[in-house]
């Protein structure tokens, strides 16, 4: 019995030896699907106690990008007026204030931190991971427009088309965010504490409108300012319907040197 399944095992090794190679496929490889973006924008402060537990929940969505075929793009924006209650927030603008405050009209509410505005379509309290999640998810339901970045020496190339149907007139913004940010806080609510923030919006500004025809074509000039990191610099371009504050399309650029 031992001889004949000695026999039989050699047979069979010999078949697998001599098996003909398969015939190599001729249908191509399908394409990696496009993963959707989804912005999140974060109004956020270091003089609020409450805003480092939406910060953290930021920082873990956009690094380990929870949500199948999306691309969950952080955009933290520091306002400016916690600065007069003890702690000045060197990542603090004027225009982060006035950003949030025109979401606050549209949604007719008050601003406060953390406020989490997702697409521009929803807002809610920045710490509440699992209400955040599912937000996102929603978002990523929806169409977005063509947005694409490429760079050149110095220069950004922006391209913009294919919006969604029955998108009214748009703007595109461009953000530069820089991660791996952080602060010793000196004084006031959050004194004493390391914080370590989400993708800090370093700039934002308008490119231009969305043309008639749905279309838009910029080159835009790469300034980045003394003390940023360029391997954690990521441009990432908005398309926003001006009267509803949605934004319907969205691209990214790492600008780490190559």
């Amino acid at each position: 019995m031992l001889r004949a399944a000695l026999s039989l095992s050699a047979a069979a090794l010999l078949a697998l030896t001599f098996r003909p190679a398969p015939k190599p496929s001729t249908t191509p490889p399908r394409a990696a699907a496009a993963r959707v973006p989804v912005v999140v924008e974060l109004f956020t402060s270091e003089g609020c106690s409450s805003c480092p537990a939406a910060d953290e929940v930021l920082r873990e969505l956009a690094r380990t990008q929870p949500v199948p075929g999306v691309e969950v793009l952080a955009l933290g924006q520091h306002v400016d007026y916690w600065n007069r209650l003890g702690w000045k927030d060197a990542f603090s603008a004027p225009q982060f204030t006035e950003r949030q405050r025109d979401y606050a009209r549209h949604f007719g509410t008050n601003s406060y931190t953390p406020q989490a505005v997702v697409n521009g379509r929803y807002e809610l309290v920045g710490s509440q991971r699992s209400r955040l999640l599912a937000t996102i998810t929603q978002a990523a339901q929806e169409a977005p427009a063509t947005v694409a970045l490429t760079r050149t020496a110095g220069h950004l190339q922006v391209r913009v088309d294919q919006l969604p149907a029955g998108t009214a007139a748009a703007t595109v913004l461009l953000a530069l965010t820089e991660t791996g940010l952080s602060s010793l806080v000196g004084r006031g609510e959050n004194a004493g504490r390391l914080l370590r923030h989400a993708a800090v919006v370093r700039t934002l500004r308008p490119l231009g409108p969305v043309g008639p025809d749905g279309r838009f074509t910029a080159t835009v000039p790469l300034t980045l300012a003394a003390g940023w990191q360029p391997a954690q610099l990521q441009a990432v371009v908005l398309v926003q319907e001006e009267a509803s504050r949605r934004i319907v399309g969205a691209g990214w650029l790492p600008l780490a040197a190559d």
